[in-house]
C-alpha cells in the first residue's frame, strides 16, 4: 500500500456524522460514525474503488482516531477496517472500550 498523499484535506463532517476527505473529483473518501457521550462508535468507512490502494482509508482512521483522543472519547470499532486497523496499531488501543479490547483479543 503507498502512503496517503501529503496533500489529503480531512475533516469532521458533523452534519453528516463522518470524517471526510474531498477527492477532488466529485467522491469523498468517509470516516463515519455516530457520536454519544464519552463514545464514538465507527460504523463504516469507505474509498471510492479507483482511489483504493493509496493510503487514504488509513490517513482518515488516524485522523479520526486523534480527534477522539483530543475529545476524551472511548472509541468502538464496528467498522472492519477501523478494528483491524487497532488491532495492528498497539499505540491505539487505549481509545477501545474494556469490551472492545476484548472482542478485539486484545485482553
Amino acid at each position: 500500500m503507498a502512503d496517503a498523499p501529503d496533500d489529503l484535506r480531512i475533516r469532521d463532517n458533523p452534519a453528516e456524522n463522518r470524517f471526510e476527505v474531498d477527492l477532488g473529483d466529485g467522491s469523498f473518501a468517509v470516516a463515519e460514525y455516530e457520536l454519544f457521550p464519552e463514545r464514538i462508535v465507527f460504523t463504516h468507512t469507505g474509498v471510492p474503488p479507483k482511489h483504493e490502494g493509496r493510503g487514504i482509508g488509513s490517513a482518515l482512521i488516524r485522523f479520526a482516531l486523534g480527534a477522539a483522543r483530543e475529545r476524551g472519547l472511548k472509541v468502538i470499532p464496528i467498522c472492519p477496517f477501523f478494528a483491524a486497523y487497532i488491532r495492528k496499531h498497539a499505540e491505539e488501543q487505549d481509545l477501545l472500550t474494556p469490551s472492545w479490547r476484548e472482542k478485539l483479543g486484545l485482553g
